[in-house]
């Protein structure tokens, strides 16, 4: 493996066109049809070459299902002793209304 230093490397790289730009980034956020994958902590690098932009991230993962957060599934399910099952459906019945997911356990 090649030992470069770190201001050769840089050199380099602009001589081939590249820029790097380090993004001072809170969260990561990738919305796919079923999840949100949450990049915490992330590490993000912004890529320029020849017009086209990439992105380098790297940080704590986290996987949150859409529509209901993991959070709020665990709150109702500590205040009513629900189910996960039944705790998640409460609150997609209530449309993400954690009181009236609540209330309607404890009937």
């Amino acid at each position: 493996m090649m030992n470069l230093d770190p201001k050769k490397m840089q050199a380099m790289m602009k001589q081939l066109g590249i820029k790097q730009e380090e993004i001072d980034a809170l969260r990561v956020i990738i919305e796919t049809e079923s999840e949100n994958i949450i990049i915490e902590n992330p590490s993000v690098v912004k890529v320029n070459m020849q017009g086209n932009a990439s992105w380098q991230i790297s940080g704590d993962e986290r996987v949150e299902e859409k529509g209901v957060s993991a959070d709020d599934v665990s709150m109702v399910m500590e205040k009513t002793g629900a189910s996960e099952e039944d705790a998640r459906k409460a609150l997609e019945d209530s449309d993400g209304d954690i009181a009236e997911a609540i209330m309607s356990l404890s009937e």
